[in-house]
């Protein structure tokens, strides 16, 4: 047995150690929990490429959206202890909250926060702002596009996500990260986990975040000053310390000592009834959720800053925990995280999430979807025609796609989705990833 389990953890070994070349992976952790025990941890390459300092387990990474999970926590946390409802409008808790264009400000609930289903599109992002106030100003003050009415739609939105932040100090007067702090991670005594800069550059075994320049070189990036984004991306972590965080679900709330930090029923509202995406894949509250995957529910969350590419999660069915942090922007941890859970439960190393029936693009079909698409987050997406083939351009590259289920284009070398929404019969955004884009020409 032991024969087996060392050559098949050996064959993701090889899996990462490829990923990490063809991507140019400076760094990647790795740690895997079953029923609380630790079954596999591992650093891969450097977490300082100009010394070769290398990754270990206890490698401290940005861990990016990842966070979210953390803030929808504390929010349910405060629920169970009867200070508020995720039912209630966001104005009976921020009663200077508005929005330009909402003509009933009580349809926007808490769980629209949670779940990304508030109807407003991806903001331009004002990382000088530092008071959780000031982004209440930014987002009440300004006009920002909206896709619809509150729980129509899903798409990403880490400014309205913020908000959540700002409740969690009017209801309990400490600072949304003291709160987390206090109330989850020293809980579950994850002391390699931090929102400070100040205390990262006290800790050793830190990594260097690095990002891939115009020359495709690796170069050093200081840590992003996130202002009130810390809220949604603001914790640096390493992967030992996110399996403590991650087995507070498979075990029903109880932490270490067996004393409970919160039910288990309320945990699961987190995941348990997502808002339905695509097929089987939807979004809960700071998760991501597939559902029959192999008859088991992958609940997970990734992030993404300068720096940083990360991915984390649970297969409740399994009690299996897995975390992945690596030290360079825009790669795939979530393929890695995938073949780290394919591993642990003997499922073929590449197999995906969702299954996509992906068909020959007819020119002709294709036509309408041909055009720009943005937000004012900074996300752009071009479908036009290159050599007499359909693509779409994203961050300057260019991917062939084929046609999916109704109204859907598949992105052919990633199986990645794009999924695209119609009025009066004509296509007017799309979703690309977590995002909705509005289609401008």
């Amino acid at each position: 047995m032991f024969m087996v389990e060392t050559i098949k953890w050996r064959e993701f070994e090889n899996f990462v150690e490829k990923k990490m070349e063809e991507e140019k992976i400076p760094g990647v952790a790795v740690a895997v929990s079953r029923q609380g025990e630790l079954i596999y941890e591992k650093g891969f390459g450097y977490r300082d490429l100009k010394n070769k300092v290398p990754v270990t387990p206890n490698t401290i990474f940005g861990i990016a959206s990842v966070s979210k999970s953390f803030t929808a926590l504390g929010i349910l946390m405060l629920e169970e202890r009867g200070l508020l409802s995720i039912n209630d409008p966001v104005v009976k808790y921020l009663p200077d909250f508005n929005v330009a264009g909402v003509k009933n400000l009580e349809a926007i609930k808490v769980y629209h926060l949670l779940s990304h289903t508030t109807g407003l599109a991806p903001m331009e992002r004002k990382e000088s702002l530092n008071r959780l106030s000031e982004h209440i100003t930014y987002v009440s003050s300004k006009e920002h596009e909206l896709l619809g009415n509150p729980g129509e739609y899903f798409s990403y939105c880490n400014d309205t996500f913020i908000l959540l932040g700002a409740i969690i100090e009017r209801i309990t007067g400490k600072l949304f990260r003291r709160f987390i702090t206090e109330e989850i991670l020293n809980p579950l005594e994850m002391y390699r986990s931090t929102y400070s800069l100040e205390e990262i550059n006290k800790y050793t075994d830190v990594s260097i975040p690095y990002d891939i320049n115009s020359e495709s070189q690796l170069e050093e990036k200081q840590w992003p000053l996130l202002g009130n984004y810390e809220v949604g991306g603001g914790i640096r972590s390493s992967v030992t310390d996110l399996l403590k965080y991650g087995n507070l679900y498979i075990n029903e709330g109880r932490i270490k000592n067996g004393n409970k930090l919160i039910s288990g029923e309320t945990t699961k509202k987190m995941w348990r009834t997502p808002f339905s995406i695509i097929d089987d894949h939807g979004y809960g509250y700071g998760f991501q959720v597939t559902r029959n995957y192999h008859h088991n529910t992958i609940v997970e969350h990734g992030g993404g800053q300068p720096g940083v590419s990360s991915n984390f999660g649970f297969i409740y069915e399994k009690d299996l925990v897995v975390s992945v942090l690596t030290n360079v922007s825009n790669v795939s941890a979530k393929d890695l995280w995938l073949a780290a859970v394919n591993t642990a439960l003997n499922f073929p190393i590449e197999e995906k999430r969702i299954k996509l029936k992906a068909r020959p693009l007819n020119i002709d079909t294709f036509q309408e979807f041909i055009g720009v698409y943005d937000c004012k987050e900074g996300s752009v997406a071009s479908l036009y025609i290159h050599d007499k083939s359909p693509v779409v351009e994203i961050g300057g590259t260019i991917f062939s796609l084929k046609s999916g289920m109704k109204d859907m284009l598949i992105i052919e070398t990633t199986d990645s989705p794009l999924q695209f929404f119609r009025k009066g019969g004509k296509v007017w955004a799309m979703l690309l990833g977590t995002r909705m884009l509005i289609k401008r020409s």
